[in-house]
């Protein structure tokens, strides 16, 4: 498995794809990636030399944040919007959707598996 940056991509996918397993990386900056790497997108990523994945490397490192400097600046955002008490930060903090989504329903990825109460009875008129 060829390595960028630290971590394994995928042997037998196309470069784009590869590339994708990077966390800041998707498909379209792949995509951008390739091109200014003069890197042919059909080409797999076991069959890159030593050459082109320094080039790959490079590029990413000089361009985008990436892995864990990323997820770092993630973290840090959050961990502002919680100091500062604005809406995000409240949503963050108690683990609900912080992009306006409804918590009546769904959302249980957001707040986990459900808690039932006991002796919750509907009075009915």
């Amino acid at each position: 498995m060829p390595r960028i940056l630290g971590v394994d991509i995928p042997n037998n996918k196309k470069v784009p794809y590869s590339l994708a397993a990077l966390y800041g990386v998707g498909l379209k900056r792949a995509g951008v990636v390739c091109k200014e790497c003069q890197i042919d997108p059909a080409k797999r990523a076991y069959q890159l030399s030593e050459e082109e994945l320094g080039r790959i490397a490079t590029y990413i490192e000089s361009n985008f944040v990436i892995e864990g400097n990323l997820r770092r600046e993630i973290q840090a955002n959050v961990a502002r919007f919680k100091e500062i008490g604005c809406w995000r930060g409240y949503r963050h903090a108690r683990s609900l959707p912080c992009r306006g989504q409804r918590t009546r329903t769904n959302s249980r990825t957001r707040k986990g598996k459900r808690k039932t109460v006991a002796n919750k009875k509907i009075l009915r008129k």
